[in-house]
């Protein structure tokens, strides 16, 4: 077993855009609605959408390979990138996704292990993403990292509120 993690480039976006859609449908759509599932899908993975992501210097997506086949992503961001405001000193990770066909192999352990990483370089204090309250393995796994839950915010999925738990693992 050979695994990679590598930065994702601007000549990768359709890759981003495929992985990202099938990660997040294999993820939600059992919960959601097909038009809500589809209308958040239309809107955050457009491809000048991601691509403007990719181009922001405040963001960082890192693809994860399990024996060279592509099996998952991370979205990091930081400063005025960041999904809430919450300082020069946080690090948020947006994203965090394994293929369903790739999860209990601790491929999104090592991308939090990466996150971490790249957090410490930045000499962030602390580290915090948005976990929708329903997404109870998730959860765990957060909790299990050292994450807190601190507060919460909307998302949206189409039309559709619900609700994100705010959590937070402090570095320093």
């Amino acid at each position: 077993m050979i695994i990679t993690i590598k930065k994702c480039t601007p000549n990768e976006l359709h890759e981003l855009q495929e992985i990202s859609i099938t990660t997040f449908t294999e993820t939600f759509q059992e919960q959601n609605s097909p038009e809500h599932l589809h209308a958040y899908l239309k809107t955050a993975y457009d491809l000048k959408k991601l691509e403007r992501e990719v181009a922001n210097s405040s963001s960082h997506f890192f693809f994860i390979y399990y024996n060279e086949e592509l099996a998952g992503y991370l979205k990091l961001n930081t400063d005025g990138a960041q999904t809430e405001t919450m300082g020069s000193d946080a690090l948020e990770v947006e994203r965090i996704y394994i293929k369903k066909a790739f999860q209990k192999h601790g491929l999104g352990k090592m991308l939090m292990n990466k996150a971490v990483e790249i957090a410490l370089i930045q000499q962030k204090k602390r580290i915090w993403l948005g976990v929708w309250e329903a997404n109870e393995n998730a959860i765990a796994f957060y909790k299990k990292k050292g994450f807190v839950q601190t507060g919460a915010h909307s998302f949206f999925m189409g039309d559709d509120e619900q609700v994100d738990l705010i959590m937070v693992k402090a570095l320093q």
